[in-house]
């Protein structure tokens, strides 16, 4: 499987991320002048579409999408031809820059043999771009080497009401007879076709997820059409769920009538999990040096778990992320030899190069293949397509305690299972990243495949404690110190946003979390403890000064107590959501501030207290005061990660009574003015 870092996607699944490419693909474009064509050779199929009457869209939409058609045609012999067709509208000037070329994505198992585009222009006239005139590009960075590549067509002369649209064929011969039809987008869909041709004796099943089955319409050559009309939009809303777990697909998989093709079909998760068994069974074979680094590494510890430590912490640091993925080796893994020698690999490598060593030790470990967006995964339609990254899960001996070990499973054949993600390099041993928690995954056991259910991790393993020593002056001016503890997922980011900021710039990430909550302040210093100690607590220490930070008014003083860090959300606010709210994990997060009050100023009116609480979180909060200094304290748990959308009103109720508790003021007055 591919990764970049956080998500890796198998070769049928490719997705081009243009926020990676995007400037070389937008610069390649700009500096690329096809030969266009003036003509009137538009095909018959975008001619229609765009004569066609459309319905009135928002006004959010830069464009429509026309039509949509991929015809697949499968081969007797298991080869596989594409014929796709596709057709914008450009309903806003902005629609020039996201739909203004044509893409078509290729390997070298995967052909192009036909590739153009045309734009028919408002006033009718019309251009065309040909295949041997596009740019050909190729989707590698810097830590990806693979023979994935595109070809791209700039529309010519697409303006504001222009039509435009392209076509491709393209063969391939597939690793598994399964695909997927996606048909739902960020902009309308008038019409949207597939079309599938079968050999004789050949059969299918399709699955549909995010929207209504619908049935296809059959003929006598065993050809097979779903057609579907006037597709709304995906609107991308704040903190839903991922694209794809929520736009409308169809998933089908096609049975050969010959036996030896037939096991290009899988047709249970089993029956995935022995075919990966089988591309996997000679990877995990140790070298000498391997052997003998393993030694090296847990020389002098008995402890295994102490033992399995050291190796995990020698893979995060040492192990860096390098793909090459050539045809099947977007499957399969390098030998852990060859990923031990070069000190480099993607997930499936590391996992693998993880797994001998692990067996070093005496512990045994499976491959664990998981999407790293929740929700990808159908439960009902075995699919290998429904991955793209892959994990380990490591036997526990039974002398191992499970202290500090949260991601753990207990399965009833294979005992305790503790999930780890190696490739994540900010991850310590017990803790799993937050993506891949309440996810399904495919654990590889030696007699096949098991869809699993990884855990959530408890809120108390996702902690921050946040202390701080402040104090008020007369005039309103607020300077003290603050403490901050992070462990478990709010550590592994704030690890991640300071590791990923040279040393001079890490001041900058102090100063952007303290001006989302103040102004007119100065961070008068800051230091970070155990930065690179994953095991250990974060720990990070600032003092900043606020300039009139209460507010003065005749003898009061008016002062918020919760002076950093915001809880509250507005992302509930607006028009009603249509997508479900996804948290980035279960946490609890305290607050502790005691606020020095200035000489002769006695307490007028303090916030009351809060409970406010849902069947996803509770928040309390409480101010008292005690020998001059004012104690707030609070407390915020988030106790699942996916709210649906019939549950939205009580989330919103909750995140509104946090909101309007962090405004709250408290009021001091001059006892002698």
């Amino acid at each position: 499987m591919t990764n970049c870092k956080s998500s890796c996607k198998t070769p049928n699944r490719l997705k081009i991320n243009l926020a990676v490419f995007a400037a070389a693909l937008l610069l390649a474009l700009l500096c690329f002048s096809p030969g266009v064509h003036a003509s009137d050779t538009a095909p018959d199929w975008l001619r229609a579409a765009a004569a066609e009457t459309l319905p009135d869209y928002p006004k959010d939409a830069v464009a429509v999408m026309l039509l949509e058609e991929l015809h697949t045609t499968v081969k007797d012999n298991g080869d596989i031809e594409n014929t796709y067709r596709c057709a914008y509208k450009f309903l806003r000037p902005q629609a020039r820059d996201d739909y203004g070329y044509a893409m078509v994505t290729f390997d070298n198992q995967t052909k192009v043999s036909f590739f153009r585009a045309w734009t028919i222009m408002p006033g009718g006239a019309q251009m065309e771009v040909k295949d041997k005139e596009a740019l050909e590009v190729g989707l590698a960075d810097d830590e990806l080497y693979s023979d994935h590549r595109a070809k791209l067509i700039r529309f010519p002369e697409a303006t504001v009401g222009s039509v435009v649209g392209y076509e491709y064929t393209q063969r391939q011969r597939p690793y598994a007879f399964e695909d997927d039809w996606r048909f739902q987008r960020t902009i309308p869909t008038r019409h949207a076709r597939f079309s599938l041709q079968l050999p004789a004796g050949w059969e299918f099943t399709d699955s549909w997820a995010n929207f209504a089955e619908q049935k296809p319409q059959t003929s006598s050559n065993n050809q097979f059409v779903w057609e579907l009309q006037d597709i709304p939009a995906i609107e991308v809303e704040p903190e839903m769920p991922p694209f794809e777990a929520v736009a409308g697909r169809m998933d089908i998989k096609y049975f050969p009538r010959d036996q030896n093709l037939r096991a290009k079909t899988t047709g249970t998760w089993n029956d995935i999990g022995v075919w990966y068994s089988a591309l996997t069974a000679s990877s995990r074979i140790p070298s000498p040096a391997l052997q003998q680094k393993v030694s090296e590494l847990t020389s002098g510890i008995s402890d295994p778990v102490a033992q399995m430590k050291a190796i995990t912490s020698y893979m995060q640091r040492n192990i860096r992320y390098v793909a090459i993925e050539i045809g099947i080796g977007g499957l399969q893994p390098h030998p852990a030899a060859d990923v031990f020698a070069h000190q480099y690999g993607d997930c499936k490598d590391k996992a693998t190069l993880l797994s001998a060593m692990l067996k070093q030790i005496g512990i045994d470990s499976y491959y664990v293949v998981i999407d790293t967006d929740r929700g990808m995964v159908n439960p009902k339609f075995p699919s290998l397509g429904s991955f793209n990254h892959v994990i380990l899960a490591i036997r526990l001996p039974d002398s191992a305690s499970d202290a500090g070990l949260y991601a753990t499973l207990h399965h009833p054949k294979l005992g305790r299972l503790l999930f780890f993600d190696p490739t994540n390099p900010y991850v310590p041993l017990g803790y799993i990243p937050p993506y891949l928690q309440d996810n399904y995954a495919l654990l590889v056991a030696p007699d096949g495949g098991e869809l699993v259910n990884l855990p959530l991790l408890p809120p108390a393993t996702n902690r921050l404690l946040r202390t701080a020593t402040l104090s008020v002056s007369p005039t309103g001016n607020l300077t003290g110190e603050v403490e901050e503890l992070r462990w478990g997922g709010p550590a592994e980011q704030s690890r991640k946003q300071f590791l990923s900021a040279a040393p001079s710039d890490r001041q900058k990430v102090f100063e952007e979390f303290l001006g989302n909550s103040l102004t007119n302040f100065s961070l008068t210093s800051a230091s970070i403890g155990n930065l690179e100690k994953y095991d250990e607590s974060l720990t990070l220490k600032y003092k900043f000064a606020v300039d009139g930070y209460a507010k003065t008014a005749g003898d009061l003083l008016i002062l918020r107590p919760r002076v950093v860090g915001a809880k509250g959300s507005n992302l509930l606010s607006g028009k009603p959501r249509k997508y479900p709210i996804e948290f980035i994990e279960a946490t609890r997060q305290d607050d502790i501030f005691d606020i020095t009050l200035p000489p002769g100023y006695v307490v007028d009116e303090l916030p009351k207290p809060v409970l406010a609480e849902c069947a996803y979180g509770t928040y309390k909060s409480e101010v008292q005061v005690a020998d001059n200094v004012l104690h707030y304290k609070r407390t915020y748990e988030i106790k699942d990660v996916v709210v649906p959308t019939q549950k939205l009103d009580e989330v919103r109720d909750f995140f509104h009574q946090i909101s309007a508790d962090e405004r709250a003021s408290a009021v001091l007055r001059r006892a002698n003015p």
